[in-house]
């Protein structure tokens, strides 16, 4: 699925459901890599993440999600939980967004600020990898609903009066 079809938050279009596991699998090689790159500060390290979140944000695809299909998933039993691939691969958008911000800190000297950066998207990570709470898809619902609130409303006086979301 393409970004911009991500991007333009319809609910109307056809869903594409992938195997609710693999971008939990994602986010715990996300987490070690992160985790390895704030010990050892080896920029090589932040480079492959940020590869790996434009592979997964832009094409939709990543080296983790090859490993999880050809060796994690047929060692898998039981019913398979699917998700609809959007929201993860907003996610995955979101990740690149601080992987390269971290980056370009990085590239600037900034190392304390690179270090905050990388930090919160290793939290993001870590928060689904431990917790199955993915961070970024909960913003992709939340942009959803709220763009479907803004869109129901009759005239632009009722935008202004929004529901709790």
């Amino acid at each position: 699925m393409s970004i911009a079809s991500v991007l333009s938050f319809n609910t109307k279009e056809e869903v594409k459901l992938i195997d609710a596991r693999g971008p939990r699998f994602g986010a715990l090689i996300t987490t070690l890599v992160l985790t390895a790159f704030l010990i050892s500060k080896f920029v090589p390290l932040l480079y492959w993440q940020l590869a790996v979140f434009t592979l997964g944000a832009f094409v939709g695809a990543t080296p983790y999600s090859f490993i999880y299909k050809r060796i994690v998933k047929p060692r898998l039993s039981g019913d398979v939980p699917t998700e609809d691939v959007r929201p993860p691969q907003f996610a995955q958008l979101v990740g690149f967004l601080f992987t390269l911000s971290a980056t370009i800190a990085y590239s600037f000297g900034a190392d304390s600020l690179g270090f905050v950066i990388v930090g919160f998207a290793l939290t993001a990570a870590l928060l689904n990898a431990a917790f199955n709470f993915c961070l970024g898809c909960e913003v992709y619902l939340l942009i959803t609903r709220a763009k479907a609130a803004v869109s129901s409303r009759k005239t632009r006086e009722d935008s202004y009066n929004l529901p709790s979301l």
